[in-house]
């Protein structure tokens, strides 16, 4: 069987993703050769010749991927924590900046008395990353996930059911509205941990071909500072959180001291922001105040 060499392939794509203007072109062009080859993208260098219907497909993705369209939708998986979520168009692609987050949640998991199982709610869920990747890494945890966009939830519940045949720890998904007085009334004060990824760009911003034309608007814009479904969830996180419970809740790099500044109107201590892996804010925790 005829086989060519890889490497001239992926030189060529990055050349063309860098010419398309994507911000990662190296790193894009490998991890789609690594898709297709079906190896880690560490490996690559050990597969140096591939057969040539494995290149032609690697280059009609590359093709894809130069027209912007992202690479999580290319692969279909996007990674957080220890789990791949399956990903594509009509859910949001979760960042990676969201892993710091997530290993936050788990350091205050690990912080609570291993006594009881602790209960956290994912607001915003979509993918059902955050849920997802909590529950496998703390069977133990009673995880609950709301989303209010049916496209999203679709993913969320494949995500969910696939996690289930892997055997982790069942969460449980609502549709609903992260900002319903009435959202998980059965929980008040007594839910450990609330994490959020909520809308929160502000309108108008400029965004990337990536995110502004495919990743569903619903889960990015939040009014005219970003803040809008940020506010309408205070109250509900407020209600569920047992005193010392704990919340984090990303934001956009232009609204964190705002977010802060609206947690401290509230009941809320140890305001803390968090930055990103660029160090820009993108996070910030607070714990629920003793009643």
């Amino acid at each position: 069987m005829t086989r060519e060499p890889l490497r001239p392939a992926i030189n060529d794509a990055i050349e063309t993703l860098r010419q398309a203007g994507v911000h990662s072109p190296q790193a894009d062009a490998e991890q789609l050769a690594a898709h297709v080859i079906g190896v880690e993208r560490s490996r690559l260098v050990l597969t140096p010749l591939v057969a040539p219907e494995r290149l032609a497909e690697f280059r009609a993705l590359v093709d894809r991927r130069a027209q912007r369209i992202p690479l999580q939708h290319l692969t279909g998986t996007v990674a957080m924590g220890e789990i791949d979520l399956a990903v594509g168009p009509g859910v949001f692609v979760p960042r990676p900046e969201t892993e710091l987050l997530f290993a936050w949640a788990l350091a205050q998991l690990e912080a609570l008395p291993h006594d009881r199982r602790p209960i956290v709610v994912d607001l915003c869920t979509g993918s059902g990353a955050l849920a997802l990747a909590i529950a496998h890494a703390r069977p133990d945890a009673d995880v609950r996930a709301v989303e209010l966009d049916p496209a999203a939830l679709t993913w969320a519940r494949r995500n969910a059911d696939q996690c289930i045949a892997d055997g982790d720890t069942p969460i449980t998904l609502y549709a609903d509205d992260v900002t319903d007085p009435a959202l998980l009334t059965e929980l008040d004060g007594r839910v450990d941990l609330v994490v959020a990824n909520p809308p929160y760009i502000p309108d108008g911003a400029q965004l990337d071909p990536e995110v502004a034309d495919h990743d569903p608007h619903l889960a990015l814009f939040g009014g005219p500072d970003g803040l809008d479904v940020i506010r309408g969830m205070l109250p509900v996180i407020t209600r569920l959180l047992r005193p010392g419970g704990a919340t984090a809740i990303e934001h956009d790099d232009s609204n964190g001291s705002d977010l802060a500044a609206l947690l401290g109107k509230g009941d809320f201590t140890d305001i803390a922001e968090h930055p990103d892996l660029a160090g820009k804010p993108r996070f910030v925790v607070a714990t629920r105040g003793q009643r």
